[in-house]
């Protein structure tokens, strides 16, 4: 196996689970993980943040996967923001893809099963999880409302899957609207949309104009869902609209980071009374991504019991979130990682 191998390995002295990202030292995981092994009885397990450029050089994408595939102690790696990106420069190291990830076209999690690695999409599951437990069932068919996601890239399209998937028709929107700084991110989104059954009308705009977001959402009917899903207030600066922008009256803003500066979730803060926007930001999907992935590259299981230990294990090293009425003063571009 190592025979087949062009790059430099570093050969791990024990167990390492690693998180490749773009600021993965400033992430929570980094405190919670050790917590989380102990509390597992897994202690002996490390973690590693590797950190890449937004759509870093193939290459560099490639020797992450390497040293993850060659080094025996290297158990396995959560990805994001470079899920789509990794996978393109990497499929032919992966030795298997889970279906998911081929249908998504993205991998979040990387495994081993003996000597093989496997590739895997995640946020399907995760980005559902999190969504269903702040959407109360039949959401969509009581209020009529819509839902717009700005970014289309590993998350927006997870959760496209995820709405797709709903057997009710009432937990569908009648339309969802997606918005992406690049085209290519939408035309695989569409590609994804197009070779399943749904319906779900699709509406792909290709904008960078956080002011023509602005009147894209305020064309939304009352109860509708907007989701920042572009990594911007996290990995970028700035939010996908302004601060004039208008939230859809009793609707919902889901900001799908907990750390950063956040921008999208002190815009929609600012109008929670103003327009009944209930506001949630990204913790619980924090929580529910890591732990598939681990479960995944542990090969095991994790049940509600487990799971309710390891975020209550987790609670106080989450980031507080407190809203900040000068954020709204901040200028506002459009510079998304999804480009």
């Amino acid at each position: 196996m190592a025979g087949d191998n062009k790059y430099p390995i570093v050969r791990k002295t024990k167990p390492t689970f690693y998180f490749v990202g773009v600021t993965t030292s400033q992430s929570s995981i980094m405190k919670v993980f050790p917590r989380w092994m102990e509390a597992l009885d897994r202690p002996e397990i490390v973690i590693e943040g590797l950190d890449h450029n937004i759509h870093d050089e193939p290459e560099a994408y490639r020797q992450t996967v390497a040293q993850i595939k060659y080094d025996p102690l290297s158990l396995g790696a959560l990805v994001t923001t470079h899920k789509i990106d990794l996978l393109e420069a990497a499929r032919d190291m992966f030795d298997d893809l889970h279906s998911s990830a081929v249908l998504i076209g993205e991998v979040s999690c990387i495994s081993k099963q003996g000597h093989k690695l496997w590739g895997h999409a995640k946020d399907p599951l995760t980005s559902g999880l999190s969504m269903d437990a702040f959407l109360e069932e039949g959401h969509f068919g009581r209020t009529g409302g819509h839902l717009l996601c700005f970014g289309a890239g590993g998350s927006g399209k997870a959760i496209s899957l995820h709405l797709i998937n709903k057997e009710n028709p009432t937990d569908q929107p009648e339309r969802m609207i997606v918005v992406n700084r690049s085209q290519g991110r939408l035309d695989g989104l569409q590609a994804m949309v197009e070779s399943l059954e749904t319906d779900i009308e699709f509406v792909y705009i290709q904008n960078a104009d956080p002011q023509r977001n602005d009147e894209i959402m305020a064309g939304l009917p009352e109860g509708s869902i907007v989701i920042n899903a572009t990594g911007m207030g996290k990995d970028t600066p700035g939010s996908p609209v302004t601060a004039a922008g208008i939230f859809p009256r009793n609707g919902i803003a889901w900001e799908i980071n907990y750390r950063g500066e956040l921008d999208f979730w002190h815009q929609a803060m600012a109008q929670r009374e103003s327009r009944n926007v209930f506001v949630e930001d990204g913790w619980l999907y924090f929580l529910h991504g890591w732990t598939q992935v681990i479960a995944e590259v542990l090969h095991t299981e994790f049940d509600e019991e487990t799971f309710n230990m390891l975020a209550d294990t987790a609670k106080d090293l989450r980031p507080a979130l407190v809203f900040n009425p000068q954020v709204l003063f901040k200028d506002s571009k459009l510079q998304t990682k999804e480009g």
